[in-house]
């Protein structure tokens, strides 16, 4: 490839973000309480699965705190195949 046009393409890439214009990538936090309602636990029992504190759950669900990005992964997972999170617990 040509430098020149890579050049350009940086400068055209800074100039649409000064502008507001580049993209973002949001992470939408998954609902909390639905997932561990879901799985039919209790904030303790929850938090025990996910290796995480029940502090940690009151936070997330209460909105004062943001899981991690390898939390974000369990809980998507969780959202969707609960019984994946259950089945590795018990193996």
């Amino acid at each position: 490839m040509d430098k020149h046009n890579i050049g350009s393409e940086i400068q055209n890439g800074l100039k649409s973000i000064k502008q507001g214009q580049g993209t973002r990538k949001v992470v939408k936090t998954p609902d909390v309480i639905a997932i561990r309602k879901s799985m039919h636990a209790n904030q303790s029992t929850f938090a025990a699965m996910l290796g995480v504190s029940t502090r940690t759950v009151q936070g997330w669900e209460q909105g004062r705190r943001k899981p991690s990005a390898p939390a974000l992964s369990l809980l998507r997972v969780a959202a969707i195949r609960p019984d994946a999170i259950r089945e590795a617990i018990a193996a």
